[in-house]
């Protein structure tokens, strides 16, 4: 959990809880419906994010920011070479998140093809060469039922959850593949939004020198298009859930659905994909402690139809999750990488 000034009390859980039901409900309301007052809020909110645990962001939609699917990528090293391996990963900004793990390999990472990338020249020679990577392997993911952005924890009463949930932004039902080209001044918002996922429709209009009507009406159809999914973005063990758990599931192509929805709909789960690799299914999933990690795997995972066999490792260090860099504390970095450019070619590149 970190240091002492770093704990967060039931206050708080239950502010953040509140949060990830509805990112971009106003202090009022969520006041309102916890029994607080709206200042308390506002300096709890403050607090976190002064010390560096909490940020406002926002999940783009893949067709929006890349041009293809992610690759989940797993790294060895040379012995004792992981800190200089970590440190040469985390200069890629193609890099969206990276642990160092237990198990068969020595680093997990998901690459990202960002506009101007070579994905075979990343994946078959700037990253195979860094200095300590012994040997690499990567999946492609084709399809990814549950994302970060759906984990939330569960503490609240269902009458609170529910009224939070009737503020919550709507979310296309289902999310659309792919979504079409942005106007300038959807971009522009887009980006602010990466940023910043409670901005309101004044400070964008101030930003982008445009009216305060404008700025609203782009901020809502870039919600309800799904280009964009507000999020609170806050480090697991924070809120209790100090595991990390990778899963790799070898499972039989008939019971892949099956298994995917399962664990889509997994209340502990942050990440689930169909890829092309080894093992067809790749499942994420935090945890409070090593008892409730394997209750999991024995349970829930022993209940899913069609598994031949898995692959679990588990998180030693988080060092990235969306783009945005953690300490060991787990204290996020101020801002994450400017991997959006308004001529579609990858920032910095």
């Amino acid at each position: 959990m970190g240091s002492p000034e770093h704990a967060l009390d039931d206050a708080d859980l239950d502010l953040v809880a509140a949060l990830q039901l509805a990112p971009r409900a106003t202090l009022n309301t969520v006041a309102e419906i916890l029994g607080t007052s709206a200042s308390t809020a506002g300096r709890r909110i403050q607090r976190l994010q002064q010390l560096g645990l909490l940020r406002f962001i926002c999940t783009v939609h893949w067709s929006l920011l890349t041009t293809g699917n992610p690759y989940v990528v797993w790294i060895r090293c040379r012995p004792g070479m992981i800190t200089e391996v970590t440190a040469a990963i985390q200069r890629v900004p193609q890099v969206q998140s990276l642990f160092i793990t237990t198990g068969d390999s020595d680093i997990y990472c998901t690459l990202y093809p960002l506009p101007g990338t070579d994905m075979r020249r990343l994946l078959t020679r700037t990253l195979p060469d860094t200095p300590g990577i012994a040997s690499i392997q990567s999946h492609l993911v084709l399809r990814a039922p549950r994302q970060a952005v759906a984990w939330r924890l569960h503490r609240l009463p269902e009458d609170q959850a529910e009224a939070l949930r009737g503020q919550a932004d709507s979310v296309p039902s289902p999310m659309p593949a792919a979504l079409g080209p942005l106007t300038e001044v959807e971009f522009s918002t887009l980006r602010l939004l990466l940023d910043d996922g409670r901005i309101s429709a004044a400070q964008v209009a101030r930003d982008l020198d445009i009216s305060r009507s404008t700025a609203y009406r782009t901020i809502q159809s870039l919600l309800e298009t799904g280009a964009v999914r507000p999020r609170v973005e806050i480090e697991p063990a924070v809120l209790g859930f100090p595991i990390t758990a990778l899963f790799t599931l070898d499972v039989r192509p008939q019971h892949v659905p099956a298994v995917l929805s399962a664990l889509g709909e997994h209340r502990h789960g942050r990440f689930t994909a169909m890829t092309a690799g080894p093992a067809s299914v790749l499942h994420h999933g935090v945890f409070t402690d090593e008892e409730h990690l394997s209750r999991f795997v024995t349970d829930d995972l022993g209940a899913l139809p069609g598994i031949n066999g898995l692959n679990m490792s588990t998180t030693l260090s988080v060092l990235r999750r969306q783009w945005i860099d953690r300490d060991e504390d787990h204290l996020l970095a101020q801002g994450a990488r400017d991997i959006l450019s308004p001529d579609g070619v990858l920032a910095g590149s």
